[in-house]
């Protein structure tokens, strides 16, 4: 998590500029401080772990359900620190945690930032995607349903939303069936900056729990969805590839959380149910297709010998 930073030092270091939207490698970012066991240390030695505070970086800090980037901080004369995580360490202080792999870092060095660029795409085709479901929940379910929280990483995307009874086998299907509609529909993620009210009359959904400025960014992605967010997105909706819902149960009353795979994780999915279901075929001597009908003769034969041995 997160770690509490000495007001003092908060006051005296400006804003990292988060410049991770356009690049994924940024060149010349400077050491503000370095924490190590939470505490501002001036230098942190070769093996050690701590937290490296840039002026300017491409790693996303955790945020709005989306998980921190990590990669590596590096120099030409042989720094590397692998960074495993990034967190807000203040409102606008990005600490990027991790571990110094080879030479020894020191408060106002220069070095080149690199995030693992795999994870982020895995990452960001996960939020796009959380981004189409929220808005084909609203179609199916209605206006009534909205995020009470989120968690986007590699491996899925989990989202809490509103809604005060079960959904039924037909409207997640619905639901599924909209969502990779409008993956297919491959719309550009348009990004405007605003003013707060402009950007509601724009027609763009505020997210529970989250602290807007005056200034607003929105992600717009064809007629599909409009929502204010500050997180990192695919660049097209056929992007993400393909959208599948692996649950969806109630959590607390009235809310409900859908979690959902995307890309290579659903097909990946899909191909596993294949599976399952070529093996019950082998099981019962039949073919995938015709399984329906051998489980429930099995099931006819074992009732009337139930019924014979009565």
């Amino acid at each position: 998590g997160a770690v509490g930073l000495p007001a003092e030092l908060v006051a005296s270091l400006h804003a990292t500029e988060f410049k991770g939207y356009e690049n994924l490698d940024v060149d010349g970012c400077k050491i503000l401080a370095i924490l190590k066991d939470g505490q501002p240390v001036q230098q942190l030695l070769v093996g050690e772990q701590g937290a490296i505070i840039l002026d300017r970086t491409p790693f996303y800090a955790e945020s709005g359900g989306q998980i921190g980037d990590s990669g590596v901080l590096c120099s030409s004369s042989g720094q590397q620190f692998l960074v495993s995580d990034t967190q807000k360490l203040s409102v606008n202080l990005f600490g990027h945690i991790g571990e110094a792999l080879s030479g020894n870092f020191s408060v106002g060095d220069k070095l080149s930032a690199r995030v693992d660029s795999k994870r982020r795409q895995a990452t960001v085709i996960n939020h796009s995607a959380t981004h189409l479901l929220h808005a084909a929940l609203r179609k199916v379910l209605g206006e009534h349903v909205s995020q009470k929280g989120s968690l986007v990483n590699t491996e899925r995307t989990r989202f809490d939303f509103s809604h005060f009874q079960a959904i039924s086998v037909e409207q997640l299907s619905e639901i599924e069936v909209l969502v990779n509609n409008a993956i297919r529909a491959n719309a550009e993620a348009e990004v405007h900056h605003m003013g707060m009210q402009e950007a509601i009359e724009f027609g763009a959904m505020a997210l529970f729990g989250e602290k807007y400025g005056e200034r607003v960014r929105v992600l717009k992605m064809g007629e599909f969805s409009t929502e204010l967010c500050g997180g990192t997105h695919a660049h097209r909706t056929g992007d993400i590839g393909l959208f599948k819902i692996i649950s969806e149960a109630g959590i607390a009353a009235g809310v409900r959380r859908i979690e959902a795979v995307t890309g290579s994780n659903a097909l990946a999915s899909y191909k596993h149910s294949e599976q399952v279901l070529n093996q019950v075929a082998s099981l019962v001597n039949g073919r995938s297709q015709d399984v329906l009908d051998k489980i429930n003769q099995l099931l006819e034969r074992q009732k009337k010998l139930e019924q014979e041995l009565d």
